[in-house]
């Protein structure tokens, strides 16, 4: 093909003195003594050439200036095909394409970086641009205020952070292009004072004599180290006598302790501490040790007729907590354990703000099944009382344990069970809401009035009855046939479903008591009394057909004379 028209052709120097001007080129797929060649000439004097390109990535070519300033140049690319040219008329003075700045270097306090550099051409006016790399990422970009200045001052830095920066030059008189990004400088600002304060929190103990108080803390979002901690310093004091403080020092690697108290109000306070001074202290007031003290402060010591738990339910995000909002408090605390089953529980806590009155509480060691406890506190002035205590699961299994029928009432059309009531604690998998009674004869399948049908894993099929009142330990099941063997179960069910059936009980109805009756009337009686009578013949014959006496055998005949009133009879 023939040669296209060079692209992106332009000149420039870098010390007023030499001229390079640079284009691309295209393809011809011509090659050899076949390729393009290329010419660069004053277009007054196109056959006289300033210079020779070369080509690599791109092709240019340059050339002493002397004294001339205005120049008119073309390049012309040719093969046997065809030629092209392109042209650029300019002022070298205008055309200044400085070297990148060397040897740069740096200056810190914990706040401010003062960028230094030096560039080649000194007799050349530039002025320059420092770009600096946040830790976060973040881009700044700043200019010197003062042409041919060698240094910058970037200030409003965070203490103790990494930083990297890089500096570029143009001419200060016509600026053109700016030169080449120097080399990237990293460093670090210095300490400062640590800013904001600790996260603090504490689990109170009534003990013999006072109080264990166990104290935590920890770095939030808005407290900044402003350099590596190096320790934590506690300190309480009591606030009726002003008697004089303790306090004790730990190392960075800890983040709680336990100290003892007695009965009296106490002020606490714990800062952290880098190389450069402390930060500001985080402070608790623990109230005086009263009868009423233990429903304000104690969250685990309080039994449920003092403070009764609420339920609250899982979602997909965490553990959803409610609570009422009160305008005399000025924070919010909810503390609970990752591991309740375990000592130490890792006592997890976290602060809402006034307005706030519900909080989704999320946690990796929240685990299905398991029960967590949440305590609720209002704190006005960094002293805190307990509102109120929730129980929940981020998601509810079945129970593991099935209730224990202990008695088993017969008619001969209903069965009575009765069960013990259903223990739950903190070892449960949900919250019981009810029991189904299961219900089947032994030979055929189950079709109760007021029963819905349950389908087995084996197709066989029960009546199935549902109790939602998780306190109820009696259920009477109704319209059983007499004489009739029955199974029968008794599951418990919670918010994660109920397990499947294990075991059956089975029973016999009776038979039924009206015809009990009608065959001891026909039958039963009579054979019993035929028994009887001829048992005691003898007695009956002379009960009920006894002999006859005759006047003539009578001895009331045998006087020889009897008179009444003279006259013998």
């Amino acid at each position: 093909e023939p040669p296209d028209t060079p692209e992106d052709f332009s000149c420039h120097t870098q010390d007023l003195k030499r001229v390079t001007c640079t284009w691309r080129e295209g393809e011809t797929y011509l090659y050899g003594r076949n390729s393009p060649q290329y010419t660069l000439s004053k277009t007054s004097s196109p056959k006289m050439a300033l210079c020779k390109a070369s080509c690599s990535e791109q092709c240019s070519c340059s050339w002493d200036v002397g004294q001339q300033r205005i120049w008119n140049v073309t390049v012309t690319v040719e093969n046997p095909l065809g030629k092209k040219t392109a042209t650029d008329v300019f002022d070298v003075n205008h055309r200044m394409y400085p070297t990148a700045p060397f040897q740069v270097w740096e200056d810190c306090t914990d706040t401010e970086i003062t960028l230094h550099w030096n560039y080649e051409n000194n007799e050349i006016e530039l002025f320059c641009q420092t770009e600096v790399v946040h830790p976060d990422g973040k881009v700044e970009l700043h200019n010197s205020s003062v042409a041919h200045s060698r240094r910058l001052t970037v200030r409003g830095l965070q203490p103790h952070a990494e930083y990297t920066a890089r500096v570029r030059c143009g001419a200060a008189a016509h600026f053109w292009r700016w030169s080449e990004w120097s080399q990237a400088l990293t460093t670090r600002t210095k300490e400062g004072i640590p800013s904001g304060k600790l996260d603090i929190w504490r689990e109170i103990t009534p003990v013999l004599g006072g109080r264990n108080v166990t104290l935590f803390w920890k770095q939030t979002p808005s407290f900044q180290a402003n350099g590596k901690i190096i320790s934590y310093e506690v300190t309480w004091e009591k606030i009726e006598d002003g008697s004089k403080p303790e306090s004790i020092s730990f190392s960075a690697v800890y983040n709680s302790t336990r100290i003892f108290i007695d009965n009296h109000s106490y002020r606490i306070s714990i800062m952290a501490k880098n190389s450069v001074h402390f930060s500001l202290p985080s402070v608790l007031i623990i109230s005086r040790a009263t009868d009423n003290s233990r429903k304000i402060l104690f969250c685990s010591f309080l039994g449920t007729e003092e403070l009764k738990e609420g339920q609250i339910n899982g979602t997909d995000d965490g553990i959803f907590i409610s609570w009422e909002s009160r305008s005399i408090y000025d924070s919010y605390i909810i503390d609970w354990c990752n591991f309740p089953r375990l000592q130490p529980c890792d006592l997890q806590w976290k602060r809402f703000g006034p307005n706030i009155s519900s909080a989704v509480i999320s946690s990796a060691a929240f685990v299905p099944g398991v029960r967590y406890k949440f305590c609720i506190y209002g704190s006005v002035a960094n002293r805190a009382s307990l509102l109120e205590k929730k129980i929940g699961y981020l998601r509810e299994l079945p129970p593991h344990r099935d209730p224990i029928v202990r008695k088993v009432d017969l008619t001969y059309n209903s069965v009575t069970l009765s069960w013990d009531s259903y223990l739950t604690n903190e070892s449960e998998t949900g919250f019981v809401r009810g029991y189904h009674v299961y219900v089947s004869p032994i030979q055929g399948n189950c079709n109760l009035k007021g029963s819905k049908k349950h389908i087995l894993s084996d197709e066989s099929e029960l009546c199935k009855y549902t109790i939602e009142n998780p306190e109820e330990k009696r259920y009477t099941v109704k319209h059983l046939m007499p004489n009739t063997q029955y199974k029968i179960a008794v599951k418990a069910f919670t918010g994660g479903g109920e397990t499947p059936i294990g075991y059956f009980r089975y029973i016999g109805t009776p038979y039924k008591s009206n015809i009990l009756y009608f065959v001891f009337l026909v039958v039963i009686l009579p054979t019993l009394v035929a028994a009887m009578c001829h048992w005691k013949m003898k007695w009956v014959k002379e009960s009920c057909c006894p002999v006859i006496p005759s006047p003539n055998k009578s001895k009331a005949l045998s006087f020889k004379e009897f008179k009444v009133r003279s006259l013998k009879i």
